[in-house]
This record gives C-alpha cells, sequence and structure tokens, in this order.
C-alpha cells in the first residue's frame, strides 16, 4: 500500500519530523546512558515488535514463537491492548471479549487457550502482575508490539520490517511511517524481513542485507506470509463448507477487512475466485451495525448467483462476539488463516537461534543462583 504523502505536505511536516526525531533520540540516550532505567525480568523475555506504524505482521509471527516454544516452556504472552476499552492490566480468560482486551490479544488467546495472555500499556508493571498470579506463572514471556518500551530490557529483541516498506527508505513520523530513526534498527538481536514474496531472488536477500547495514552480531532473516484454508466464521451455521478449489471460476467474493494493509489479502483471494468486490475500514475497525448493512447491502448487489464473503482473521475476531452481525450473512462468511513461512527453510536455524539465546540465558541465571 502507497502511504507517501504528496510533496507538498511532506515539505511542510519536515520541521515537525525534527522535533521529532529530536525527542526520541533524546530518550534513547537517556535509556543508553542509564539516566532512564531499564530493567530485566526474573524471567527471559522475547520483544517483537517494529519502528514503523502500521502492520509488520507481528501477531502472526507471535504466534510462531508460541506454536514453536509453548511444549518447551510455560508461556506468558503481554500486550497493551491497541484500542481496547479498558485500562491497566487484564488477565484474558474464556470470557474476555474483543473489546475489553484488543483484537491482536484475544485472537492469540482464542487460538492458545492454554497460553496465559494479558493486556497492560506499562509493560514493566504488566510482567510483574503476571508472576504474580497463583496459576500457570509464566517461565517466558513474549512482548508484543514493545521495541519501543525501553522500560524492560528483553534476552531477546526481534525487529520486523516490512519488505513492501522498507525502513531505509522511509522517513520519520509526520512525514514518514517511522517511530523512530532508522539506526534504532541497532539494538535488536534477530532482524526478520517479514512478507516477503514467496519467490524472491536469490540477489534481492543480498540487496537487503547489504542496505539494512546488519551488524555481525544481529542475525537476519526472511519470512512470507502463507494463507491456509478458508474456515467458516459462524460453523454451526454452515451445512457444507466451501473450499478454495470449488471457488475458480465459479464464485464471486465479496472481501471484507479493516487491516493496515489489505492489498496482499485482497490478491489472495482473487488467485482463487472468478471476480472480487472490496470493502475496506480502518485499521482496528469496530464493526457497527451500520457497517454490517453496507456489507450485506454490497453483498445483495451483486448479481452472480455464486457469491461468498471473505474476510481477514483479524477481522473475524470482532465480528464472530459482535451481536449486530446478520443472521442472514452467517452462512456465508469465511475467514483465512494466515501463517508465518521462513524463506530458505530458515525456520529451523531461527528456532535453533532462539532456544541458544534462551539457553544462555538459563545457564547466566544458574550461576548467578548458585553464587548467592
Amino acid at each position: 500500500m502507497n502511504t507517501e504523502k504528496p510533496l507538498i505536505l511532506r515539505i511542510l511536516l519536515w520541521p515537525f519530523a525534527i522535533i521529532y526525531w529530536f525527542v526520541v533520540t533524546i530518550r534513547n540516550l537517556f535509556f543508553d546512558w542509564g539516566i532512564l532505567p531499564s530493567k530485566k525480568s526474573d524471567v527471559p523475555v522475547i520483544s517483537v515488535g517494529n519502528i514503523t506504524v502500521g502492520g509488520t505482521g507481528k501477531t502472526p509471527f507471535t504466534e510462531y514463537l508460541i506454536k514453536t516454544l509453548k511444549t518447551k516452556y510455560r508461556l506468558g504472552v503481554l500486550s497493551r491492548g491497541y484500542k481496547r476499552n479498558t485500562k491497566g492490566y487484564v488477565l484474558l480468560t474464556s470470557s474476555s471479549k474483543p473489546l475489553e482486551v484488543g483484537d491482536e490479544p484475544y485472537q492469540v488467546k482464542t487460538k492458545f487457550p492454554d497460553v496465559m495472555v494479558a493486556v497492560d500499556a506499562n509493560r514493566r508493571k504488566g510482567i510483574a502482575k503476571m508472576l504474580q498470579e497463583p496459576y500457570h506463572k509464566p517461565e517466558l514471556i513474549i512482548l508484543d508490539d514493545a521495541y519501543q518500551h525501553r522500560y524492560v530490557d528483553p534476552d531477546i529483541s526481534i525487529l520486523l520490517v516490512d519488505y513492501n516498506r522498507m525502513i531505509t527508505e522511509d522517513h520519520l513520523l509526520p512525514v514518514g511511517q517511522l517511530r523512530e530513526p532508522v539506526k534504532a534498527k541497532n539494538r535488536a538481536d534477530i532482524v526478520v524481513v517479514t512478507k516477503c514474496p514467496a519467490d524472491l531472488p536469490s540477489i534481492q536477500f543480498r540487496i537487503i542485507r547489504k542496505n539494512l547495514g546488519v551488524f555481525p552480531y544481529q542475525s537476519l532473516y526472511f519470512t512470507t506470509m502463507q494463507y491456509g484454508d478458508m474456515v467458516p466464521l459462524f460453523p454451526d451455521k454452515v451445512k457444507s463448507p466451501l473450499q478454495k478449489e470449488n471457488l475458480k471460476d465459479a464464485y464471486t467474493a465479496l472481501t471484507v477487512s479493516g487491516i493496515a494493509s489489505p492489498i496482499p489479502f485482497e490478491d489472495e483471494v482473487r488467485g482463487f475466485v472468478k471476480d472480487v468486490v472490496t470493502v475496506n475500514f480502518m485499521d482496528h475497525h469496530n464493526y457497527s451495525k451500520n457497517d454490517f448493512q453496507k456489507v450485506e447491502s454490497i453483498y445483495n448487489e451483486i448479481k452472480d448467483s455464486k457469491k461468498v464473503i471473505i474476510t481477514t482473521e483479524k477481522d473475524a475476531v470482532r465480528m464472530m462476539n459482535n451481536s449486530e452481525f446478520p443472521e442472514s450473512l452467517k452462512k456465508i462468511i469465511y475467514y483465512i488463516p494466515l501463517y508465518v513461512v521462513f524463506l530458505n527453510d530458515n525456520g529451523a536455524d531461527f528456532d535453533k537461534k532462539i532456544e541458544s539465546y534462551l539457553d544462555k540465558n538459563k545457564c547466566f541465571s544458574q550461576m548467578i543462583t548458585s553464587n548467592v
């Protein structure tokens, strides 16, 4: 998605970008000099984040980490719970609602009900409260979207960079989409370029590595997004679920999305249907009765007798518990799960790298304990 502002607007915004740069730089220097405290947790912490505004695939990547580590560690996941209507610390339960905790944490908890998931804008306080929970105290905590939250010093810092919006070609807010200067990438232990084409040419790997200026102490990986099979949003309403192979050259799909970058999702749908009609909302959009009426109206206007509604997994979370969702649409709406896949078969190497970091931390912690 092209998010670049018109030239005249960028010129007018540059003074504000300079002020923003000054504030962010001073803040980071205060952390680097120890004026602002950055503390380790009592358990290992993996931070996943970015330095850009918008989606870089943090939630699918967090889910990848959970799948990789949940059989070896008692996991906890802490997020700020973006756009929730509650404040402070909230521990997710089976009765939590997306509006109370945020759609991404709710999605994680729904997919991994045995994993402790909590939200708190103050990550240090959130971690402390998770460690005080009487049941399932986590042995390892994953911080979602916490690259700028430097009050917590993570044991592993993972920076995600969107292939379609490289940080080396972007500018600081409000001129561009960068939350921090590009050199902030130097704090990462691991840099992951996300949303790459599955057939990325080998020369591009070398070009990106050179442009990013990855240091010897940093590991660089490339991932792509892989879409799964269609899943009925309301399975109890569907007698014979549709499959992608049944839609080719036969169905028109109405795609409904409220995400930062809907184009890859829409392109995926175009690959297995006859035609696509799109309805887009803002990222993290909370669907209202009027929104559903709009979707229903557009769906009814599609003249094709074979038609279906397809949404994203992120949007599905907001829709499935919404009492305003029309009964008439429940039997024809599906969502498509999204998965992270490492290019060059480097997933095993990444997993080994994470385990190596955690083993070093475990050995260090045991050494400290034995000397007390």
